[in-house]
């Protein structure tokens, strides 16, 4: 009986053997064949195997990354990891502090309901949109770039093409500039007034400081039937569906109370740009902001201007 017993052990045992082995056979084969023209076969196997037995213990590969701010107790004690940067489908309501801040921004009379609406906008826009989660094997430089007549013969464009994200915002133009300004964006930051010259292949942020402002975004895709808020606005916009996303109202009252410590009504669409950056990227370098060496503020795009001073209290720009 034991003899028997034995047998069938012995058997069993040398059939999963010869399982494993012809697995391990085929997949390293199937690998090596796959990645032999390319001649990193050892190279990716070396590298998993330092994964393995060296795992990190910094947040990315960056020289600096963003992630490590325990060294600023300045910054530390602003940054917080868990305020929604985006509203989207999973994340599309917003606290009662958050709503009664946000709808004193701009005091619409007898608005349509908040829930009514961002649900319209859900079923015209995606409202998925996830980025890239960050790796601490690679390091996300980000390029935020301003629209300030200092980016003149600053020759800055090839340093700001070469980030793996560039954040732009309102008119952003490049097409002429590309020495100074760089030609790629890869993100785009609008509200409905500055809804102009946006860029085709870029992802698109609208930041809504107005329930019409999401109005706006339904009708610009779709019917085109609003062409007017406080100001004129573009009836349609060529941009993909797929590409929209709604920055948070709860992310933009973050920004003014612990960043700008409420100064002003509200935070400029510049500075609600840096913030964003600092929490999706490793790395973020700032170009295109503040006035000129001679203290003047105008912007790249535009005839030269002497002009100090002149941004109101609570400007977008």
């Amino acid at each position: 009986m034991k003899t028997g017993i034995l047998k069938v052990c012995t058997l069993g045992l040398t059939f999963f053997v010869v399982i494993i082995t012809s697995f391990l056979s085929s997949y390293t084969h199937n690998y090596f064949i796959d990645n032999l023209q390319s001649d990193s076969y050892f190279l990716k196997w070396s590298i998993h195997l330092k994964r393995l037995v060296n795992l990190p213990t910094r947040p990315c590969s960056c020289s600096l990354c963003v992630a490590e701010h325990s060294n600023s107790p300045w910054f530390e004690k602003r940054f917080n990891e868990s305020i929604p940067h985006l509203l989207t489908i999973q994340n599309s309501k917003i606290h009662d502090d958050v709503f009664r801040w946000w709808r004193k921004l701009q005091r619409e009379i007898k608005p349509r309901p908040f829930n009514e609406i961002i649900s319209q906008v859900f079923e015209t826009i995606s409202g998925d949109y996830v980025l890239p989660e960050i790796s601490p094997y690679k390091c996300r430089r980000c390029a935020v770039v301003g629209n300030s007549g200092n980016l003149r013969d600053s020759g800055y464009g090839r340093l700001i093409d070469g980030h793996e994200l560039v954040l732009r915002m309102n008119k952003a133009v490049t097409v002429g500039y590309e020495v100074d300004v760089g030609s790629k964006t890869t993100h785009q930051f609008i509200y409905p007034e500055s809804a102009y010259n946006l860029h085709e292949n870029a992802t698109i942020i609208l930041i809504p400081f107005k329930i019409l402002d999401l109005e706006w975004i339904i009708s610009a895709l779709t019917t085109g039937k609003i062409n007017q808020t406080y100001a004129r606005v573009p009836r349609k916009i060529n941009i993909s569906k797929d590409k929209i996303l709604i920055f948070n109202p709860a992310f933009m009252k973050y920004v003014h109370f612990n960043w700008m410590e409420k100064h002003g009504e509200y935070p400029s669409t510049g500075i609600m740009c840096i913030i964003f950056a600092l929490h999706v990227c490793d790395q973020v370098d700032v170009y295109g902001f503040g006035a000129d060496s001679n203290g003047n503020w105008d912007h790249y795009y535009e005839k030269k201007k002497y002009w100090k001073k002149c941004f109101p209290r609570n400007s977008r720009a």
